[in-house]
This record gives C-alpha cells, sequence and structure tokens, in this order.
C-alpha cells in the first residue's frame, strides 16, 4: 500500500497557520453569569480557566494549549478539583465573535481590552533572595509560573508530574515605571484577601523580571522570573 506523505512546504504551512491562529487567540476573556465569573488567559502558549466570585475562589486548570481555529486543545499540567485530568488534553469547540469567544452551549468569553504592558507573557521564577543572598532555583518538576495578559495576572503552584497542585492567586495588574501593582479578585489560600491590592518594586534586566516588595502576609520578597516559552 502507497502511503501518501505531506509534502514539506506544506506541513510548514500547516504549522504556521496554527501558531498564527494560536497567537491570534492570545488576551484575556471574562464571562459573567450571575454573581460568579470565569477567567479565560491564554499567553504564550499557555491557557488558565479560573471560576471565582466577589468573595469566595473556586477552581482553576489549564495547562499548554494550541487552536486550530475552532478547537482549543490543552493539555491540563493542574487542575484542582479533579487532578485526575491531570497529563489528559481536553478541546474545546469554540467560535469567534468578533474579538469574543463563544463556546457549543452559547456561553460568551468577552475579551477584555487594556494598553499592551512589557511584562505581558508567561513567567517562570527561577531565582528567589534568602539570607541577601539570591538563589537560583533548579529547573524541575515543580514549578511557579505567572501569566500576564489585557491587564490580568495569575500565578500557579504545581507539579504536573506529581499532579501536584499547591496555590494559585490573581487578578488585574499595572506595570509602569518600574512599579508593579496587583488587585486580587481570587487567591486560593485566603479568601480574606479578595479585594486587596499590592505594591512592588519592578525592573527587567537582562530579560528577567526583578520583583522586589512585600508578600501578601508582610515579609519581605525579591525573586527573579524568567520568561518561560512553550
Amino acid at each position: 500500500m502507497r502511503r501518501y506523505v505531506l509534502p514539506f512546504f506544506l506541513l510548514i504551512l500547516t504549522i504556521t497557520i496554527s501558531q498564527a491562529q494560536t497567537t491570534k487567540l492570545q488576551g484575556a476573556y471574562l464571562m459573567k453569569h450571575e454573581d460568579a465569573y470565569t477567567l479565560w488567559l491564554f499567553v504564550d502558549g499557555y491557557s488558565s480557566m479560573t471560576h471565582y466570585n466577589d468573595k469566595v475562589y473556586l477552581s482553576t486548570m489549564g495547562g499548554p494549549f494550541s487552536f486550530d481555529g475552532s478547537t482549543i486543545s490543552i493539555k491540563t499540567e493542574y487542575n484542582d478539583i479533579d487532578s485526575i485530568a491531570v497529563g489528559k488534553s481536553i478541546q474545546h469547540v469554540i467560535s469567534m465573535e468578533g474579538e469574543n469567544i463563544k463556546d457549543q452551549s452559547g456561553s460568551i468569553w468577552v475579551k477584555q481590552e487594556a494598553e499592551s504592558q512589557e511584562l505581558n507573557g508567561l513567567w517562570r521564577i527561577t531565582g528567589r533572595q534568602q539570607d541577601n543572598e539570591m538563589t537560583t532555583m533548579k529547573r524541575g518538576d515543580r514549578k511557579t509560573i505567572k501569566l500576564l495578559v489585557d491587564g490580568y495576572f495569575q500565578w500557579i503552584a504545581i507539579n504536573p508530574a506529581q499532579r501536584g497542585f499547591y496555590g494559585t492567586g490573581g487578578g488585574q495588574y499595572t506595570f509602569k515605571n518600574n512599579k508593579y501593582a496587583e488587585h486580587l479578585l481570587f487567591f486560593s489560600r485566603d479568601n480574606t484577601r479578595i479585594g486587596s491590592s499590592l505594591q512592588f518594586d519592578g525592573e527587567i534586566k537582562d530579560g528577567q523580571w526583578h520583583h522586589k516588595g512585600l508578600s501578601s502576609k508582610g515579609d519581605k520578597i525579591h525573586e527573579v522570573w524568567s520568561r518561560e516559552i512553550k
């Protein structure tokens, strides 16, 4: 039996079109149902979907994604209400209504418009200061990543190899004149922090993001984040 092999130039064209579709989807999308929200972030080939309301964090899931123009495919790296789903791929069949996302149930996620900021992207923590000394963090299965896009952010601490989920928080952010600010819309570790705002010093040095200030607990922090490209 003769096997048909896709010509090389068509293979490259297919990959290029897929990458263009994935980049087109990049952004923050928000759906509201009664008093609950679903925030769906897409940036640098990574997706995160989070459910919350004005007072309580509910759940989150996500991982690397691809988009062919009609189907979003996500390889799950975390799901805090169903750890068995980690490592599996899920598909969302959608259509684009203008810049918004519409799924098969008719639900619509509205694209959030915000001025493009230098920190937009997918980041991974790679350094932390301890006892006045900066320590480089070895890359391993456990990681803390941060998505920033369209004025929204989310950090997630996970270990996909062990289906581990250790916490998340997110909301809206601004970065201007080396000042970074966060307004929390959800926080899995402490719902009482919802609605609070944090101020930090932030600076890009040699492509790395240096993040300084006080944590939500009031502890001094100096972290280094590096871009994580999927």
